[in-house]
């Protein structure tokens, strides 16, 4: 059995290193009461998108594309965690909504197949416009 990578598990075959993220602590205005003051709990990780290797040219441009909003003009992309009291909580959960972020980004679904509608809905579509058409022809006249 292969032994588990190190780094950020974003979805099966791509796994971030950790030199590819940063984080960095900043005062957290959440819960804590006088400590939120003192302490910089909240964190804020940094995942630089064009500088980095484990992602493909075209994931990176499909990134770019569904988070360009979200990206800084250097191309990094933040995510702020500040909702715990604890610096490794928020860690916690920076990491896993970065996860989500980039695994949502690179989602990409099935082409649409064209079909053809049911003879029976045919029918119904035809037969419901004649009705129509035959309630609308009988209000008529009365312009004179």
């Amino acid at each position: 059995m292969d032994a588990p990578q190190e780094g950020l598990f974003v979805r099966p075959g791509l796994v971030l290193p950790e030199a590819e993220l940063s984080h960095t602590a900043l005062r957290s205005g959440g819960p804590g009461g006088q400590n939120v003051n003192k302490v910089s709990s909240g964190i804020l990780l940094r995942f630089d998108l064009e500088g980095s290797a484990s992602l493909t040219p075209a994931q990176k441009e499909r990134l770019r594309s569904k988070l360009g909003a979200r990206l800084t003009k250097a191309g990094e992309l933040l995510v702020k965690a500040v909702e715990h009291r604890e610096q490794g909580r928020n860690l916690a959960a920076a990491r896993e909504r970065l996860a989500a972020l980039l695994a949502g980004a690179l989602h990409m679904l099935p082409p649409r197949r064209a079909t053809r509608p049911t003879r029976g809905s045919v029918r119904r579509r035809i037969s419901d416009k004649r009705q129509r058409s035959e309630r609308k022809r009988e209000r008529g006249g009365g312009w004179d």
